[in-house]
């Protein structure tokens, strides 16, 4: 058993959490990652809000509840801009508290792709890196529109 948390930008504090819910139970996006594997979801938070100030503590709650790794859903690279704190996210969160991170959570919905794409935004090796898990075929990202 794989146990997971997520956390998301605050931008989007009212998601209910369909697409990344929806991701996981069909092994889509990040979530294929555990294709072989029984997981579960045992914390859900925020942000905070920039700069990110709930992402200091609330890695420590999830790792009470028992997280083996953390996602920063889909969201945070998807909406504009991008997240400009997620490198500092994947690196304070295994230093201080141990706990894999894993940059995506729902595939990449097409509209974001297309935008992005349009902007340029993701054309570096470091944006490809970010988004190789949540980077599907057309037909699975215009699933998730």
């Amino acid at each position: 058993m794989k146990n997971i948390s997520i956390i998301i930008c605050d931008r989007y504090h009212t998601c209910a959490g369909g697409k990344c819910l929806r991701a996981m139970r069909n092994r889509e996006g990040a979530f294929a990652l555990y294709k072989e594997e029984e997981i579960e979801i045992v914390g859900y938070t925020t942000c905070g809000g920039c700069p990110g100030g709930n992402v200091e503590y609330s890695p420590g709650e999830m790792k009470k509840n028992g997280t083996d790794v953390i996602h920063l859903a889909t969201g945070l690279v998807v909406g504009y801009p991008p997240c400009h704190r997620l490198q500092a996210f994947c690196d304070f969160i295994p230093a201080k508290y141990e706990i894999d991170v894993v940059i995506g959570t729902h595939p990449i919905p097409q509209n974001y792709y297309l935008t992005h794409q349009e902007l340029g935004t993701w054309q570096s090796d470091r944006w490809q890196n970010r988004i190789q898990h949540v980077l599907t075929d057309e037909k699975i990202r215009l699933a998730y529109d």
